[in-house]
């Protein structure tokens, strides 16, 4: 490679606050908001020009709700999903015998009620504002570098909490970080894609009725008769059928998720092997051969799958769905066993139910093993090594490739934005490192402000 060297330069400094958070994707939301205090300076940078992140590509919220009906994930969380609801953008959590619930979410009303909800808490929005690098000392991250239309300048933080999603912040700061299993594959990312003009009762009916000839992957056909928004996972037969007829699909399922629109639907079907999401090139790759996929998906949904014969595209969604990237090494690493073993932590700040789902790097195929029950999510996870006043929150937190799986979706990643954020607001309090605050403390105030923890937890504090 060659190398092009730039002279050194004063870097100005655009703002000085105590709590940054990096992201404004679903657990970046909740971070800003839990941090908030009203003596505190808060300020959330977004390289897009919306916040949201995954909950404004199409997908529904996973996890809100356990293996054994009862919701799990409270507190700021369904706050933000109560709001969505007063303005018709959101549905209720309903069970869903594959993942456990679903959460039906507008794209566009989770832009604007992210954006009214933080400007109402007094935090400071900065959107089209790219992370560029983390500024460290000793050890110490001390804010970062942005970039923008207005150059390269700082801002500095007290405490930094990163929501990339990719551990940008973190991998920059010089934190170590895992990416994929033990031959560095990683899941594989989904262009979505909104289709209207569907006959939704004419799926639903036709897979409740006709169960044989539209088999779906876990979920009896009971629940389409009772429900009259839902989600299809499976239908491999029909697509067998379109593969023989020349079709190209790249993923073994077909993944159907109803709109809260009448008549429109988002489809999770395009899979785009060997992208590192943390490359411009291969995330260019994926965008181009996503957008190639979508020609026959379209073809046989059409022309295949009942209730689809009117439809027709409306929209892309604004980004590639990425599943995994970055993964930071912390003081303590979740393992599928944890997961599977519903274990229980004295640290726990959330609790997650969502299976390891692991859509498969190499081939189109996808594994689902769930564990029962529900698991905790400890705080130790959020607390990178080697580098102080630095938390993260979201899918990258110290996992293993596995048990990312589980925890990557959703409501567990707002819960964990969080409990990130009510745990760099009561480091500055207590003007200590987020690595030292009384772990007990966090938990009641997390408690008195709705969160749902386990028994055990609740024992202690």
């Amino acid at each position: 490679m060659k190398y092009v060297k730039e002279e050194g330069r004063n870097i100005p400094v655009r703002k000085e606050v105590d709590v940054l958070v990096v992201g404004g994707g679903p657990s970046g939301i909740t971070a800003a908001m839990g941090a908030k205090e009203k003596d505190l300076n808060v300020t959330l940078i977004e390289n897009r020009s919306f916040l949201g992140g995954n909950m404004t590509i199409g997908l529904p919220v996973l996890g809100f709700l356990g293996q054994k009906g009862n919701q799990i994930i409270k507190g700021l969380p369904e706050k933000f999903i109560q709001k969505l609801r007063e303005v018709e953008g959101a549905s209720e959590h309903r069970p869903c015998p594959l993942h456990m619930s679903i959460t039906l979410v507008e794209p566009e009303a989770v832009k604007n009620v992210a954006l009214e909800m933080l400007l109402e808490y007094g935090i400071d929005v900065q959107l089209y504002t790219q992370f560029a690098d983390s500024i460290v000392e000793d050890g110490e991250i001390k804010g970062v570098f942005v970039e923008s239309k207005a150059g390269r300048e700082a801002i500095l933080a007290k405490v930094v909490i990163d929501c990339s999603g990719d551990a940008d912040v973190a991998f920059r700061a010089g934190v170590p970080c895992g990416k994929g299993n033990e031959n560095n594959g990683m899941q594989p990312p989904t262009l979505m894609f909104c289709m209207a003009g569907v006959d939704t009762e004419e799926l639903r009916t036709s897979i409740a009725n006709q169960s044989r000839t539209y088999l779906t992957d876990f979920i009896p056909a009971e629940y389409f008769g009772q429900n009259h928004q839902f989600i299809v996972v499976g239908l491999r037969e029909v697509m067998q059928q379109a593969r023989n007829n020349g079709l190209t699909l790249n993923t073994e399922r077909t993944i159907i998720i109803t709109g809260l629109r009448k008549g429109e639907v988002w489809i999770n079907m395009s899979s785009v092997h060997g992208v590192d999401g943390t490359k411009p090139e291969d995330l260019t790759h994926g965008e181009v051969k996503g957008r190639q996929q979508i020609k026959d998906i379209q073809k046989y949904l059409i022309e295949y799958v009942p209730g689809f014969k009117e439809a027709y595209f409306t929209k892309m969604a604004p980004f590639l769905g990425i599943r995994e990237t970055r993964r930071i090494e912390g003081q303590y690493t979740m393992t599928k066993e944890d997961i599977l073993g519903c274990r229980r932590f004295d640290d726990s700040i959330a609790v997650a139910s969502y299976p390891l789902d692991l859509h498969h790097p190499e081939d189109g195929g996808c594994t689902l093993t769930w564990c029962g029950d529900c698991y905790d999510i400890p705080y130790r996870s959020l607390v990178p090594k080697n580098v102080k006043n630095l938390l993260v929150a979201g899918r990258a937190i110290s996992t293993t490739h596995e048990a990312m799986s589980a925890i990557r979706v959703m409501a567990p990643c707002m819960a964990m934005g969080e409990a990130a954020g009510r745990a760099a607001k009561m480091a500055i309090t207590k003007n200590i490192c987020p690595s030292e605050i009384p772990v007990r403390e966090l938990q009641k105030e997390l408690v008195a402000h709705g969160v749902y923890l386990n028994q055990e937890a609740l024992i202690n504090i």
